[in-house]
């Protein structure tokens, strides 16, 4: 292993990727993208959601993602008017960590021209869990929920596990495809493999389950496992972003090392490589 300049390998989607790289490179790790996902945004099915008549039985949007986020924004862009009216109850937008910096003002004055009426709200805990938590009672108000449509790959229970506990919460959520998750193809990992053989690999980093599937699909396509992996880098840390991701990792076979204890941001994650190679 490279004591200076770690190659520390991640399969997060295009819309992250730059954050994440950049701040890899900035704690002097060699970064290595090596995308396992394709994110595409399906504005058509967003529309019919955003019209006054149609957002009038809901009272919150949650946003588990910050491609949600986004999709949702350039749906709502493309319209002559804000969707939402200005005149009403109280509305909330619920987002995770820093995917909430991503209501600011553009998106909520694209949203509805009274931004009195809307109230956005981050959950201490950057987990599906504790959005639906914070959220509250529902009392048998709507929420719309813009979700991934998950193609190639299996659907990680994060999503219909967070449904269901907002139900618990006597939501009423409706779930939206708001973009398209597809696995990058058989070739994804083509560069984790190449600097697997030549014994550069020092860390993998997942930001979610879909990405590990995605990986373990392409490996095998080349023939490998993910303990073909560790054989060959003896040394390899796998670092997950935050304990849902690691929990779906080792659903999955794959065993975690390192947990980022802060993953409302890239930054816990980056600490925890820290913390590990100060010790090689």
């Amino acid at each position: 292993m490279s004591l200076h300049n770690p190659t520390v390998a991640f399969t997060t989607p295009p819309n992250y990727a730059a954050r994440l790289s950049n701040l890899l490179s900035l704690s002097a790790y060699t970064p290595l993208w090596c995308p396992t996902l394709l994110i595409q945004p399906l504005p058509s099915t967003l529309a019919p959601f955003l019209s006054p008549h149609s957002l009038h039985r809901f009272s919150a949007i949650a946003f588990t993602s910050r491609t949600a986020i986004q999709a949702f924004l350039q749906a709502a862009t493309s319209l002559s008017h804000p969707p939402l009216p200005p005149e009403g109850s109280t509305f909330t937008l619920a987002a995770l960590g820093k995917d909430a910096d991503l209501i600011d003002a553009q998106f909520l004055s694209a949203f509805c021209s009274n931004s009195n009426r809307l109230c956005v709200l981050v959950p201490p805990t950057a987990t599906p869990s504790a959005l639906a938590a914070a959220l509250g009672d529902g009392c048998g108000r709507g929420v719309l929920c813009p979700v991934p449509r998950v193609i190639g790959v299996n659907e990680p229970p994060v999503v219909p596990g967070f449904l269901e506990e907002l139900r618990r919460g006597r939501w009423v959520p409706v779930r939206v495809e708001a973009y398209e998750t597809r696995w990058a193809g058989p070739g994804c990992a083509e560069g984790i493999v190449r600097a697997s053989e030549e014994g550069g690999l020092d860390a993998v980093v997942f930001t979610s389950t879909a990405e590990v599937e995605g990986l373990l699909q392409s490996l095998k396509d080349f023939g490998l496992g993910f303990a073909d992996l560790r054989r060959r880098c003896p040394r390899l840390v796998v670092a997950a972003h935050g304990p849902v991701t690691a929990a779906g990792a080792q659903r999955l076979g794959v065993e975690v090392d390192v947990v980022s204890s802060r993953f409302g941001s890239f930054d816990g994650v980056i600490d925890v490589l820290n913390v590990t190679f100060s010790r090689f």
